[in-house]
């Protein structure tokens, strides 16, 4: 297992994070403005509590003309896969599902 951590930059304010929360899953979503004045979409997705705490972060290469578009994005990438580690987990003899904390 490997523990990826990414830090978000203070020089770059993000537009408001939009979640929502799905079975033990919290699913953040927002954007990013970029010097082009695009915008980029990442995406958290956490569970859990105290020191068992894991948060996937994942950003994007895909640029949006508005801040409502790629945050629509990266909710539907986090609804994506929350429901395929559900799925995952479903499977008889199937591995556990990553566990991801908030």
């Amino acid at each position: 297992m490997f523990l990826m951590i990414h830090t978000i930059s203070t020089t770059t304010p993000s537009q408001g994070l939009s979640s929502l929360t799905l079975g033990q899953y919290r699913i953040a979503a927002g954007s990013r403005p970029l010097d082009s004045g695009r915008f980029a979409a990442q995406v958290s997705i956490a569970s859990g509590s105290g020191s068992a705490c894991t948060d996937r972060v994942m950003r994007f290469h895909d640029d949006f003309a508005t801040h409502d578009a790629a945050a629509d994005y990266a909710v539907a990438q986090g609804i994506d896969w929350v429901n395929d580690a559900l799925r995952a987990r479903a499977r008889p003899g199937a591995a556990a599902a990553p566990q991801i904390c908030i």
